[in-house]
């Protein structure tokens, strides 16, 4: 009975392939395939990875140009809107990731499975374009951080040590990164917590020289800033909204080196996370940046003054009369900027390994060293870096603006096709008749999370354009530079898309969901009757008295 059993699942799940490590050939060695990325990732890593990676520029800097625009509640709001449709792309993610965690090419590949190649095509480079951008971007603001002590020192100088620190641990193989991270993000979580409990009592007068402030800046000069109109304020802060929040995605990225039997738990708590880290560390934050300095202060990124280069958080301590303290929150920021261009690293050079799996690009990138990582994606990776000298042009901050939209809009196309991608998975599970207790997380929110996040993608693509087109202070006329500043990422999508329609002459717009391949690298999860846990059917086969079971739920 037991023989007929694995017969029947392995013809089923079509995972008989002797490239996976969880193929249900369990007499064979277990051995890391040449081109497997090793798995080296653990809980506590992903745990840190939902709760503070990505947490740099876009939070601890560009948000002073966000409030300068908006107002520290526009910059709520929008960080409301963005956290809403994180949330449930998330559950999304969480979902596609634990069904097909061996998937070649990771879940940036959804789109070439679950939609249209071309999708995919588009969706992957978007994706690589995205950290590839976010590498330099973030070197950059590190050298723009440091002017907070001496703006006397050579941009070249600092992007040059952050560039080989950077670079030093990325080529150090995914345990080493995973480390580092997990270091650099608890530092910034630490900070952030420390600033809150300090901005407490420096608004309650106990530190600093400025006395008791309660809610004064919320009366004047105001909660929201909404000299052109509160709507298109709080519109223009939803770029640097998403660009903050990337990162989240992290988890799904790092899959194919986390622990298969960790994922589904680690999966489902990292999506809560999600949740405590949009409410905490982002909102609770900048409320008390905002009862601390004024939208129209002159030391704010975006208030056009030359008078800073520092981050909000920096800002509320040292106009406050605080000594010492902002110079160790200078250095963690700092910190927290390395970080994510150490992230930034990871994802585009595991991104173009992703690329070469799925024939976007050049075979020759899928070869693996000895030691499970891509040596010759980080190459390329540690190349693009160096357009971090850029630093050295004296107009620091359109720089900033042009790489923070680029990198924003691509976060906002890679959320919507991911959500697409399971809309379509589901509308397969449906159609072939796949029940859906055979997947080892689902999504709370089901395929109306993913309509949720479409929708919100959807506005915010839109009001961009508007913004774009008639930014504010433009007295409602058109303006060029702006609209291929802050909308370069939406025709660089379309000459993607188009390109690769025409290259390979597939004009259909998606693959039909009974054509959909949800067998292949698809993990299937059963319930086992003594202990009432899910648990991958590969892991029960042990078991001869529940091959019936298996037999039964999974083959229709």
């Amino acid at each position: 009975m037991t023989e007929e059993c694995l017969k029947e699942v392995a013809t089923f799940s079509n995972l008989s392939d002797p490239t996976r490590t969880n193929s249900i050939d369990t007499t064979a060695d277990v051995t890391l395939p040449k081109n497997e990325l090793k798995q080296s990732i653990k809980p506590f890593h992903v745990f840190m990875m939902s709760t503070a990676t990505g947490i740099g520029t876009g939070l601890l800097v560009g948000n002073g140009r966000s409030i300068a625009i908006a107002g520290v509640g526009g910059t709520l709001v929008g960080y409301l809107i963005i956290g809403i449709m994180l949330t449930c792309c998330m559950q999304t993610v969480g979902e596609l990731v634990v069904a097909f965690p061996s998937m070649p090419g990771g879940f940036t590949s959804y789109g070439k499975r679950f939609i249209d190649p071309s999708v995919g095509f588009t969706i992957s480079w978007l994706f690589f374009l995205n950290w590839t951008v976010v590498l330099p971007l973030e070197i950059c603001v590190a050298s723009m951080t440091i002017n907070f002590w001496n703006e006397n020192i050579n941009p070249s100088i600092v992007v040059a040590l952050c560039y080989s620190l950077v670079c030093g641990v990325n080529f150090f193989g995914a345990r080493c990164y995973a480390d580092a991270d997990c270091i650099f993000n608890c530092l910034k979580v630490l900070m952030i917590l420390g600033f809150i409990i300090l901005g407490i009592f420096v608004n309650t007068g106990v530190v600093g020289t400025s006395g008791y402030l309660g809610f004064k800046y919320f009366h004047s000069p105001g909660f929201f800033r909404n000299d052109e109109g509160l709507f298109k304020s709080i519109a223009a802060t939803l770029i640097t909204a998403c660009f903050s929040t990337g990162g989240t995605e992290f988890v799904a990225l790092s899959c194919a080196e986390q622990n298969t039997e960790d994922m589904p738990r680690s999966i489902k708590r990292a999506s809560i996370q999600v949740v405590v880290r949009i409410a905490i560390i982002f909102c609770v934050s900048l409320m008390i940046i905002g009862l601390l300095v004024p939208f129209n202060s002159p030391y704010l990124m975006g208030s056009g003054s030359e008078l800073t280069h520092a981050s909000p958080y920096v800002v509320a301590l040292t106009t406050n009369g605080v000594r010492i303290i902002p110079h160790i929150v200078n250095a963690i920021i700092l910190l927290s900027i390395i970080s994510v261009a150490n992230n930034a690293m990871y994802s585009s050079s595991r991104t173009l390994h992703s690329l070469a799996e799925q024939g976007f690009a050049m075979k020759y990138f899928c070869k693996l060293d000895e030691s499970g990582k891509p040596f010759r994606c980080l190459c390329v990776s540690a190349f693009t870096g160096l357009f971090s000298f850029i630093a050295e042009y004296k107009d620091q901050e359109t720089v900033f603006v042009w790489l923070l939209s680029i990198s924003g809009l691509s976060t906002i196309f890679t959320w919507s096709m991911t959500c697409v991608s399971h809309l379509r998975f589901r509308k397969a599970m449906k159609d072939q008749d796949q029940a859906l207790d055979q997947l080892g997380y689902q999504s709370p929110c089901g395929v109306y999370g993913s309509y949720i996040s479409l929708f919100i993608c959807a506005i915010i693509l839109i009001v961009q354009f508007w913004v774009s087109l008639f930014p504010l202070e433009s007295n409602g006329r058109l303006n060029v530079v702006s609209f291929l500043q802050n909308y370069m990422a939406v025709p660089i999508t379309i000459v993607l898309y188009l390109g690769h329609k025409a290259y390979t002459g597939n004009w259909k717009p998606f693959i039909r969901a009974p054509e959909i391949d949800i067998q292949t690298d698809r993990d299937i999860y059963c319930v086992d009757e003594v202990t009432g846990k899910k648990s991958v059917f590969v892991e029960l086969l042990d078991s001869g008295d529940m091959c019936s079971k298996l037999s039964d739920n999974l083959v229709k």
